[in-house]
């Protein structure tokens, strides 16, 4: 069972899904003003998720002026092709956001009951982290994993140690279930899970809760030991610039 989300980008999130309802029941355009009088919202606020949506793809602005829904919009909500359209957007966000903080960046979902990193951005100067060990039989130890399994309530947390063992895979990796289930009862919902060579030495890894309704969901990166000293700054980037993502699981789901 999923607990809490970001409450912040969880807003901002319903504020752009309202946004976009609107928009989308005016298919010849509507104004920011008009927008603004049906939803109630401040101009400074709307202008904010109006930038984003037009830079995701979301909303286009017409020659006169008002907003209509965009392309990639239209494809999240079509029919046909839809997966193959969330992907696609997903994998330009995640690409955008290894530029935004300088570290490969990863997609991971909790399905049926293992960890599954779904997509990944990585390139010769983000590297993406040596997967010596499967991800799914390492979710004690990486940032990743208990990004995921903070986000179960106790008896999924539970479930899944009782189907995997805590292997140690360096000697920071916590092997011992009780002082985990401890550590991630008492981690913040909203605060990036770091992982600091407990998967693989010469690697730190940080990861934000970013679910959406039921499904259980994180954003993750990764660097090299070398450059631990910007992990905090870049966990915190990612975390802010996470809203895209959500949005974008949230319309093509």
């Amino acid at each position: 069972m999923a607990l809490n989300e970001p409450a912040a980008s969880r807003h901002t999130v319903q504020e752009a899904l309202r946004v976009l309802d609107v928009v989308e029941r005016h298919p010849a355009g509507i104004t920011d003003a008009e927008l603004g009088r049906q939803l109630d919202l401040a101009p400074r606020r709307l202008t904010t998720l109006l930038r984003m949506l037009r830079r995701e793809g979301f909303v286009l602005r017409m020659p006169d002026g008002a907003y209509a829904v965009g392309d990639t919009f239209a494809r999240l909500t079509s029919v046909d092709g839809r997966d193959r359209a969330l992907r696609a957007k997903l994998q330009r966000t995640l690409n955008r956001l290894r530029e935004d903080v300088g570290a490969a960046v990863y997609l991971s979902r909790y399905v049926d009951g293992e960890v599954h990193v779904s997509q990944y951005a990585a390139g010769p100067e983000t590297p993406a982290v040596n997967e010596w060990v499967d991800f799914r039989w390492a979710a004690h130890a990486s940032a990743v994993g208990k990004s995921l399994l903070g986000q179960l309530d106790g008896d999924g947390r539970r479930d899944h140690l009782s189907r995997h063992r805590l292997a140690r895979l360096t000697s920071r990796t916590i092997t011992s279930e009780r002082l985990l289930l401890s550590h991630l009862e008492a981690q913040p919902p909203t605060a990036p899970v770091l992982d600091i060579q407990e998967y693989a030495v010469g690697t730190v890894c940080a990861a934000v809760p970013i679910s959406s309704g039921a499904r259980v969901t994180s954003l993750a990166l990764s660097m090299p030991v070398s450059q631990a000293h910007r992990l905090r700054s870049a966990a915190d980037k990612l975390h802010r610039e996470a809203t895209p993502v959500m949005l974008s699981l949230s319309i093509g789901a």
